[in-house]
Formats: C-alpha cells, structure tokens, sequence
C-alpha cells in the first residue's frame, strides 16, 4: 500500500499544525505494513504514525464509529487513567478518518517474531504480552461509566452491543452449523450454552476493556531486552467480559495451529487478579473461561461452509479442529461445562472423519505453530 492509497502528508501536517498551534512539515513518510497505516518523519526528526481508517472485512462497524472508537480508547486510557499500555494520541481529525499516534518503534508485532523465530525464543516477549492484557483489563475493570462519558462525546454508541450484541449472530450461525455437521447443541449441553452466554452478558466485576482483537499481532515489544509491551488497534474497543481477552491463550486464533502454553495463561490471571481480586476464585473464573472459549469457538465454526469448500491440506482445516479440541480441554481443565466439552470434543471426531487431511496429531505441535495460509 502506498501513502497515496491511504492519504496525504498535507492532511497530517494540517492536523498537527492546528493541534500544536505550530506549523509542522512532513519530510518522510513510510508505509507500515499490514495495516492502512504510515510512519510520517517530521522536520525535527520527530516521527509518528498516521492511521487512516478504512472498511473492515466484517463491515460491522462504519469507518467513523471505528475511529471514534480508537479515538475514546486511547485517550481513556492515557488521560483518564494515565496507562502507558499503548499508544498515546498526538492529535485526530474525526472528518478525515485520520488519527496520529506515538511511535512506539523500535517495538514491533509479536506475531511477527514468532513466525519468524518460533515461540521458544520469546518467552519472555510473550509472557509480557499476557501480562499486558490482564493489566489492560484490570486497570478499566470497573470505569466503564468514565469510558462510556469520553465515548458517547463522540458520537453514538450501543454499549449494550459492546458486552455481547456482537456476539450472537456469530454464536447462532455457528449454532446452525454444528447441527449441520451432526454435533447440534441440545439437551444438557444447551441448558450449559444458556448459562455460559448469561455470564457472558452479565460479566459483573469482569466487565472490563478490550481492543476487541486481542491475538499476537496486536501487540508490539521488542525484540531484545526488555520486551516493554504495548497494545494497539483500538477500532473495536468496548466494554465485555474480561476473559475474551484470554481466550487466544488457550484457543488458536485465525495465525495459529496450538497456542497451549499454562505458563502464559497464569501470567494473564495473576495480572488480571490485582484489579479483580474475583479472578482467584477457581470456579468463576474457570466457568467464564471456559464460556468465553466456547463463545469463540461458534463464531470460529460458523466459517464451515467456507473451510469446506477449501483443498484437502489447507491449514484452516486442521485450524478449526484445534480451536473446538482447545475449547473442550479448557473447560475439562476448570471442571466446567462437562456436556459443551463433550458437544465439542464429537465435533472435532466429525471434523477428523469429514477432512482426513486434517486428522493430525495436534498435541504433539509447539506453542504458536503458525496455520499456513
């Protein structure tokens, strides 16, 4: 992507110039891939990042509520409970889309040093990672009416469909596949489904913020000593229950074929307990947990049709077996939602017999195996 694809360096200038009451003069400008995003050097050798927002693949969300939304995080965050979690917000032109952030260089996606290096290199980088999650989320546990102020300033937003609204036609259409595919959710299992999604609804004092995505490639650290974590892309920012944020430490995302790793889902508990000391009760969190993951684990099946369709050998196959096999042995683990483990662990049986391809010994693959695309 070039920058003309995504703006001018006038539009930056002027932006900046009005906030600083200064005249500032862009004398570089640097795509950063993957993202709709630049790093714009100024006169000075000052640099920053310019992100310009454009339509997400999913379209739920328009262009000018994402930006408002990134726009409220950040400056929530930073100004109102003085965080150093991610980026700060230089200045913002809500018209033009455009927001202009802190460079947080040399600092760079975990993801990336993990497809490049393997997990056993970074321990440490992805142990600050989880770290940085749980902080995120027990340091705005209980100050959403202080977000939602800075939010609605804004523009319009739906906080009921921030906890869970976005949620439940993900969960129905992957309802409707699991019975496709012969593992449909009765009986027990949906009277468990029933209670997993209150909790998911009614998250009490897990209500906490999350950026919404929070897999490996939103998160920048360095790539030798101190890993100095920060998080960014705040688009989908919004107020729901706290163990969304873990489930990508127990169930692969889209990147990733096993993301099993105990060491890093204790570094997130014990960062999320020191704001909601609720954490240390065993049998709450491992019951929201354990929904959270099955929550995720619809959305992720509701993909069946399109994974189907793909050639035997393609890595989403096996991908989505490893996502409903993490989800079972993660309530397994908590002693929780026996019959949704069980629901889970025939669909990925199904899944096995249906996609002889992708009948692999998924135990047996490291932390952080990446799905090849």
């Amino acid at each position: 992507m070039t920058a003309e694809e995504i703006g001018r360096p006038a539009d930056v200038e002027s932006v900046l110039s009005r906030h600083r009451s200064a005249s500032v003069t862009v004398v570089g400008w640097e795509p950063v891939p993957p993202w709709a995003v630049v790093r714009a050097r100024l006169d000075g050798a000052e640099r920053v990042i310019v992100k310009w927002t454009r339509p997400h693949v999913n379209g739920s969300r328009t262009i000018s509520w994402r930006t408002r939304t990134e726009l409220a995080a950040l400056r929530f965050l930073s100004d109102d409970l003085g965080l150093g979690l991610a980026p700060r917000v230089l200045a913002a032109d809500l018209a033009a889309g455009l927001v202009v952030l802190e460079d947080l260089a040399p600092r760079t996606p975990l993801d990336q040093l993990l497809l490049a290096d393997g997990a056993a290199a970074h321990a440490d980088r992805l142990a600050a990672f989880a770290r940085a999650r749980g902080e995120l989320n027990a340091a705005t546990a209980g100050r959403a009416a202080t977000y939602y102020a800075r939010r609605a300033a804004l523009g319009p937003v739906a906080v009921a469909e921030d906890r869970f609204g976005r949620f439940v036609a993900h969960e129905a259409e992957g309802r409707r596949q699991a019975a496709a595919l012969g593992a449909p959710i009765t009986g027990e299992a949906e009277h468990e489904l029933a209670a997993a999604l209150a909790e998911l609804a009614e998250p009490g004092p897990f209500l906490a913020l999350s950026n919404g995505d929070p897999e490996a490639n939103n998160v920048l650290v360095n790539a030798s000593g101190d890993p100095d974590a920060r998080l960014i892309d705040f688009e989908f920012a919004g107020y729901t229950h706290a163990l969304h944020d873990a489930v990508c430490l127990h169930v692969p995302g889209p990147a990733w074929l096993s993301v099993r790793d105990d060491p890093l889902a204790a570094e997130y508990r014990r960062a999320l307990t020191r704001g909601v000391p609720e954490a240390e009760d065993d049998r709450r969190y491992g019951f929201g947990l354990a929904a959270a993951c099955v929550s995720f684990a619809l959305r992720r099946l509701e993909r069946l049709l399109t994974v189907d369709a793909r050639a035997p050998g393609d890595h989403s196959r096996p991908q989505l077996v490893a996502t409903l096999e993490a989800t079972a042995r993660t309530a397994e683990a908590h002693r929780v939602l026996p019959h949704l483990a069980g629901w889970a662990r025939r669909g990925a049986a199904l899944l096995r017999r249906r996609w002889p391809d992708a009948d692999l010994d998924l135990d047996a693959l490291p932390p952080y195996t990446p799905r090849l695309r």
